[in-house]
Formats: structure tokens, C-alpha cells, sequence
């Protein structure tokens, strides 16, 4: 019992107002993804996790058991897993990528850019954090480059520190 009348059982989210409420938005193929991962995590990776702690179990003394304390610290990382996931399927609004504004850089934007540092052009499509992928050009709006081209023209050149030095990027053409 914590406090006057607060009962803290084992299924209470100790962590829920770390968490935050603010609406992730995403595409709706995005969502699918995430949707989809959540399910396989609740089920057939708890499924696998519960099948291990057993079998470690199994094995006698737990004091000294190896096996049983993975088992177990892997069941932590994905039950945290699995309510990160489930906070941001439940703050996720899907956006419809055929109203994005192309007139400034926005969220679901496609943003072609010269990189005047090595001189290369390049694409990118601003996604939420839960949707990047980088090696497929979807940049997060919560990095460097993604903040920091959010609201931008065609035409503006902008210098971002990234982690490799700072860059300069001009804004060549804005799509969706």
C-alpha cells in the first residue's frame, strides 16, 4: 500500500507519469507497424519469455542461476518495451499525406536538399521518431537535420550540427 488508500499492484505502470501525452503522428502504414510489433511483443515474445523463466526454473536453485536472471531481465526490457509501445499507439494520430502542405517543410514532407559540404543531393521525408529509418531517407523531426529543416522554404540554407561536424543544407524542392 502506498499513501492513504493507494494500492500498487504488479500490473501498475510505476513509470506512467514519466510518460508523455503528447500526440505522435504517423502514417497510416506507420501505425500498422507498430500495431503489429505490439501484438507479436504481447504475445508470441512474452510467450517465449515465459517459456524460458520456466524452463530456468526447472533447473533448481535460482540464487545462482544464470539462465533465470536473463530470462528475467529480458522480461523487464520487453514489458517496457511493450508500454512504450503501447503509449505511442495510444497518442498516435494519423496524419493524411495528401493535405501536407508542400508551401514549408512540415511533418510527412519529402524535402530534396544540397548537402554544400560534400556537395551531394539528397532526400529525405520527415517522419515522427517511432517511423525513422534512415537508411530509407525517413528522418525523425526530433533530429538534428529534421528539427532543424521543420518550417523551412525552397530556397533557405540552413547549418546543422550534427554529430559528424556541422553541415550546410539548402532546401531545393519540397514535396509529398
Amino acid at each position: 500500500m502506498l499513501g492513504r488508500g493507494v494500492f500498487l499492484s504488479s500490473r501498475t505502470n510505476v513509470f506512467a507519469p514519466l510518460m508523455s501525452d503528447k500526440p505522435v503522428y504517423l502514417t497510416a502504414e506507420g501505425l500498422q507497424k507498430l500495431k503489429d510489433e505490439l501484438h507479436r511483443a504481447r504475445t508470441v515474445e512474452r510467450q517465449e519469455i515465459v517459456q524460458a523463466i520456466a524452463e530456468a526454473r526447472a533447473q533448481g536453485d535460482l540464487s545462482e542461476n544464470a539462465e533465470y536472471d536473463a530470462a528475467k531481465d529480458a522480461q523487464g526490457h520487453l514489458e517496457a518495451r511493450i508500454s512504450k509501445l503501447e503509449g505511442t499507439v495510444g497518442n498516435a494520430r494519423i496524419i493524411d499525406e495528401s493535405s501536407v502542405d508542400t508551401s514549408s517543410v512540415r511533418i510527412l514532407s519529402k524535402v530534396r536538399v544540397m548537402n554544400h559540404k560534400v556537395k551531394k543531393e539528397a532526400l529525405y521525408t520527415i517522419v515522427a521518431a517511432a517511423e525513422a529509418d534512415f537508411a530509407l531517407g525517413k528522418i525523425s523531426v526530433e533530429s538534428p537535420i529534421g528539427r532543424n529543416l521543420l518550417g523551412k522554404t525552397v530556397g533557405d540554407s540552413i547549418e546543422i550540427k550534427v554529430p559528424a561536424g556541422r553541415i550546410t543544407l539548402e532546401v531545393l524542392e519540397i514535396s509529398r
